[in-house]
């Protein structure tokens, strides 16, 4: 976990604090300074404990608690938010019984972290997540290992309700990395066409694809975005941010892509980045990865130019990017936006 503190209250939790550093040296171990033996791997503090909770609350990813559930919940039940901000939360009882995922279970790591934890403590580990119960698939981490993002989050809890509940769940996967689950619970039945998927008994549905779905499936089901596909552009040195951006956008609406999906932006490398391409990737929060002339010539491209070779070095710049670096197919072939700007979509084949 990124960050994550670890609050004793008591003696022997500052014994099992001791102990959870060694395990885990990247931890932050706290404790109350009337308890002090000048040991310098525990942050000894004065405030009371009510308010070093809060603190720790807000400002890491995981907080181990080394006392009581239900004090643990008394002091930060007026904190809570949702389960997107909230950190991981985790209790140990003063004899290393029980590891006790408290909060955050999923999305924050809670789950995960507590079996780590229980596993080097031997301790016994408590999770109480309907999912992780039954044995199921917890709808709201399809992906999460590989990058996926939820389209809408609002369906969630409803869908994970009938997945839990055994409903019949179809699932449709158009891109992305197969290999999310290994043994699907026999209320989960996969389908390889959208269609069949339509026509099929489900309550409830998981889509993973690149394309934007406007079907009334769409509202029962929690659409998944992997990191599929790969945005190859050509431009001049000095092409604008909102230029570039424009010419995504349009070509996303046309070809009924969604942004969410864009693993990277590429094109030619030149004797400096352009600038417009380095502000669209931080905007968009994706890499830029730059080829180079000879390779790029490599490609065999469905729309070269004698002028950009003229200019370039190669015939393609936008598809032959996409191409190579996806090492897919094109999606969209390239898409002109004059006076200097070209945009070309690949999918990622995994």
């Amino acid at each position: 976990m990124e960050k994550t503190s670890v609050l004793a209250i008591t003696k022997n939790g500052v014994n099992i604090g001791l102990n959870l550093k060694e395990l885990f040296p990247n931890w932050r171990i706290y404790a109350p300074e009337k308890f002090s033996d000048k040991n310098n791997n525990i942050i000894w503090y004065s405030e009371p404990t009510s308010d070093k909770i809060i603190e720790l609350f807000k400002n890491n990813n995981a907080l181990i608690c080394l006392f009581s559930l239900g004090a643990v919940i008394r002091l930060i039940a007026p904190h809570l938010k949702d389960k997107k901000t909230d950190p991981a939360v985790i209790v140990i009882d003063d004899k290393i019984n029980f590891v006790i995922s408290v909060l955050s279970g999923h999305i924050g790591g809670a789950n995960e972290l507590t079996q780590e934890i229980a596993t080097k403590l031997d301790a016994i580990p408590v999770i109480t997540t309907a999912a992780d119960v039954n044995k199921t698939i917890a709808v709201d981490l399809v992906g999460r290992d590989f990058g996926w993002k939820i389209d809408d989050d609002s369906t969630v809890t409803r869908i994970s309700a009938q997945m839990v509940n055994e409903e019949p769940i179809g699932v449709f996967q158009q891109a992305g990395n197969k290999n999310w689950y290994k043994n699907l619970p026999k209320n989960v039945t996969i389908y390889d066409d959208f269609e069949q998927l339509k026509k099929s008994n489900s309550k409830a549905y998981l889509i993973i694809s690149d394309e934007l779905i406007d079907d009334v499936l769409s509202k029962e089901s929690v659409i998944y975005r992997p990191p599929s596909l790969v945005i190859g552009v050509g431009l001049h040195w000095d092409t604008t941010k909102e230029e570039i951006m424009n010419g995504i956008k349009l070509c996303l609406k046309k070809f009924r892509l969604s942004e969410k999906s864009i693993s990277k932006l590429v094109s030619i490398k030149k004797p400096q980045d352009v600038q417009g391409l380095i502000d669209i990737g931080k905007e968009l929060k994706v890499p830029v990865e730059y080829v180079n002339r000879e390779d790029l010539a490599e490609i065999t491209a469905p729309n070269p130019s004698e002028t950009v070779k003229a200019f370039e070095g190669t015939a393609s710049v936008s598809e032959a990017a996409a191409i190579k670096v996806s090492g897919g197919e094109l999606v969209v072939e390239k898409q002109k936006f004059p006076p200097n700007l070209t945009i070309a979509i690949a999918r990622i084949v995994n």
